[in-house]
């Protein structure tokens, strides 16, 4: 991949205001406390009492309301972080693949079960390896590879149970893989624009272009915006403070200074950790083998950050 630019202003300024010997580790505390919070994603899809693109809607617009001050502050009328118009597609795009993702795995939840979703929505990673490796000429070792397909397997084993035992693929296992593509895309922008831009004012134009989107994709589809009792509401809100503010803030951080090709498969724990939070959330126990799948999750994490 050709040489990324500098980072910008405020990457520099969030980086000076810790010790150097945190410095090094900052992106994975971040990339570690993105997956933590992600994790509560699908729990608060499943609590909500609304279609799951309505919970990302407003998981969204709230997020980017409630940080408008700090993008105002920080990134409009604060010298020297400014955004650049030359590079302001990426975070457009962003958004666009983070809408599109989230919309096609919502619907692809009214046709098949929660876990084939999650599993195949998570080949993503494989996605985001061809491009770089192919397109961006990013040197992947067998290591990666290795750890790659070790990644991807123990996923299968906790999350496809169901498409395991019945392999017949039908529409919503269909748009599964279609957001696999939309979440690769998301990665892939988010590592390009991350060079150009610094971590607040490349989340918050990517968080309200997704509302923008996903309002556009609930409004052609006809589906109810309003009307959702005051728990669903308190709902949203969570989301929007835990999901998008905390994980999603991560996430985008983290991709400021890891390449796409390790974040991807290293975001594999979060729908690994969200089975587990089902245990005492949701009362969904594990199988031994997926206990088994989870530690090949791990394993296959870990050797792909070793190369």
């Amino acid at each position: 991949m050709p040489d990324s630019p500098p980072p910008p202003t405020s990457s520099l300024l969030i980086e000076t205001a810790v010790p150097k010997s945190v410095r090094k580790i900052l992106p994975y505390l971040a990339l570690g406390a993105g997956i933590l919070a992600l994790s509560m994603s699908a729990m608060f899809v499943k609590w909500a009492e609304a279609p799951g693109v309505v919970t990302s809607f407003y998981r969204m617009l709230l997020a980017a309301f409630i940080m408008f001050p700090f993008f105002w502050r920080y990134a409009v009328i604060k010298p020297g972080i400014r955004l650049s118009p030359h590079w302001i597609f990426l975070p457009v795009l962003s958004g666009l693949f983070n809408s599109l993702d989230h919309a096609v795995w919502s619907t692809a939840l009214s046709y098949t079960n929660v876990a084939n979703a999650t599993l195949l929505n998570n080949i993503s990673p494989l996605w985001v390896a061809l491009f770089a490796f192919f397109i961006w000429k990013e040197r992947l070792n067998g290591r990666f590879w290795g750890g790659l397909a070790l990644t991807l397997s123990g996923a299968a084993v906790v999350l496809g149970n169901d498409l395991l035992s019945n392999p017949h693929l039908g529409i919503g296992d269909v748009l599964g893989v279609a957001s696999s593509f939309f979440y690769a895309g998301y990665y892939l922008a988010t590592q390009r624009g991350r060079g150009h831009y610094g971590v607040l004012p490349y989340w918050w134009v990517v968080t309200l272009c997704s509302s923008i989107f996903l309002l556009s994709y609930i409004f052609l589809f006809d589906i109810p915006l309003a009307g959702y009792s005051t728990a669903t509401y308190l709902t949203f809100l969570l989301a929007a403070l835990v999901s998008q503010m905390v994980g999603s803030f991560s996430l985008t951080y983290a991709l400021g200074h890891l390449p796409a090709s390790v974040v991807a498969p290293t975001m594999i724990l979060q729908p690994v950790l969200s089975a587990l939070l089902a245990i005492p959330l949701a009362g969904e126990p594990l199988l031994p083998a997926q206990w088994l799948g989870g530690a090949a999750v791990l394993a296959g994490i870990y050797w792909v950050n070793r190369r």
